[in-house]
């Protein structure tokens, strides 16, 4: 059911456009919550550091996928808040082409490179040949994958944030049941959570192409004559290639502050592993109206809505800092049993609560950056979001080099601090200017 986002309350539906977002957001990274447990429980400290390596790769493939879903559907919202339909469908068909043809290239070059990654990241060789199976593993479920970040984001252009959280619902069942009969049972380790995560995501990606061929008939594409608009697929590249560039620029970063995060020893890069997990999830509210923030800013702006876009910012990033407080209070009081979930491992438990102490202060950041970003690639500003992320993850990258061989895991906390407050500098003031002169008289870039 699609729904439009350009009448109505606006704080009611920035909350229900959000909360199932968040909720789907939470299913999603439980596919590798669930691994990194039930690794760290069942197969060691090893095969943990090992998954938790692969996950900054894997972040890299998932933010490139979706980079371009979510470019994608900015053009989509302006299709269908201005009403046209038609466009509306052959981007969807255009998208699928482009979306596919990307995961089969990734797939081709990913599963033979693996252990070229894995070196060039410093990985120790104990961890290389668990790590260097669980990737390939993905690699191969790539086109899956990418399917369900295009239905996902098709459907999040036209209102409706729901329905793909159903299907992850499921999905993670599949994944908990699996993980625990291949792991726990059959004793696969890491062979056996990757499997379980590709087995799970496909179902995801099925169940969402089911339920659009059955009840979206705006989306509905013939497969057999699947074909690519060349004016539609010039566009999609500039919006959807300029937010995959930003998406991926965030790990590509986060790979070479592993690298500094590996030299430090295994145990550290157990605890980092752990510490990503908790800062995703803590961070999805902010993350998901970041999304509510472009579909409905996108939507406004189809159809010319300059006062409803600018109340819409307003309220969303008041939502943004009160999620960011809210994270602090939950990881400030819960950062031992947190780390106690993934490990009893009492030095990796250590590190990751002396992570947090001091970067437990300081959620509010990364959430209005959220908004911001959220803010410009609704009104087209591709640009400005890679920029943004760029001088947040150089200027992270620059200061863990410096500080982690000083302070150990808490360099890293505070080079994450460094980043966001830099981003905030100089994206916040270009937004009030914007504001100030309009955001339908801005030319799109």
């Amino acid at each position: 059911m699609d729904h439009d986002l350009t009448k109505g309350n606006i704080l009611q539906q920035l909350i229900h456009f959000s909360i199932p977002l968040i909720l789907g957001n939470l299913f999603q990274l439980s596919y590798n919550m669930v691994d990194t447990i039930v690794i760290g429980r069942f197969a060691g400290s090893t095969a943990l550091a090992a998954v938790g390596t692969c996950d900054q790769v894997m972040n890299l493939l998932i933010l490139g996928v979706s980079g371009i879903c979510i470019g994608a559907s900015v053009l989509m919202g302006n299709f269908y808040g201005a009403g046209n339909k038609d466009k509306l469908l052959e981007e969807m068909k255009t998208l699928v082409f482009i979306g596919l043809l990307f995961s089969l290239v990734v797939m081709a070059a990913g599963i033979p490179l693996t252990g070229t990654i894995f070196r060039l990241m410093q990985v120790k060789p104990e961890m290389m040949a668990e790590a260097t199976l669980y990737l390939r593993v993905i690699f191969a479920g790539m086109p899956l994958t990418c399917l369900y970040n295009i239905y996902a984001a098709a459907l999040r252009s036209i209102g409706d944030s729901k329905t793909p959280i159903r299907y992850l619902m499921i999905s993670c069942m599949i994944n908990i049941t699996m993980d625990l009969i291949l792991v726990v049972c059959f004793h696969l380790s890491v062979l056996g959570a990757a499997l379980a995560t590709v087995i799970a995501q496909g179902c995801s990606a099925l169940l969402c192409i089911y339920y659009v061929d059955r009840n979206v008939p705006l989306l509905r594409i013939d497969w057999c004559s699947l074909r690519i608009d060349r004016s539609l697929a010039g566009q999609t590249l500039s919006y959807g290639g300029m937010t995959a560039l930003q998406q991926c620029s965030q790990p590509i970063g986060n790979l070479i502050i592993q690298s500094s995060v590996n030299a430090l020893g295994v145990s550290a890069a157990a605890a980092f592993s752990a510490v990503r997990k908790i800062e995703d999830i803590g961070l999805l509210p902010g993350r998901s109206i970041s999304t509510g923030i472009t579909a409905f800013t996108a939507q406004n702006k189809g159809a010319r809505n300059e006062e409803r876009i600018q109340r819409g910012f307003t309220l969303a990033m008041r939502l943004e800092v009160a999620a960011g407080f809210l994270m602090c209070a939950v990881i400030l009081l819960l950062r031992l049993p947190l780390m106690s979930m993934f490990t009893q491992d009492e030095v990796i438990i250590a590190d990751g609560v002396r992570y947090f102490n001091l970067i437990g202060f300081c959620y509010a950041l990364p959430c209005i950056t959220n908004g911001l970003q959220g803010y410009f690639r609704g009104i087209g500003k591709m640009k400005v979001t890679l920029l943004g992320t760029l001088t947040q993850i150089s200027v992270r990258v620059i200061a863990t080099l410096l500080l982690t061989p000083v302070m150990g895991i808490s360099g890293v906390g505070l080079a994450c601090v460094l980043g966001w407050t830099a981003m905030i500098a100089w994206q916040l003031p270009l937004q009030m200017h914007i504001q100030k002169n309009g955001v339908l008289e801005q030319p799109v870039n």
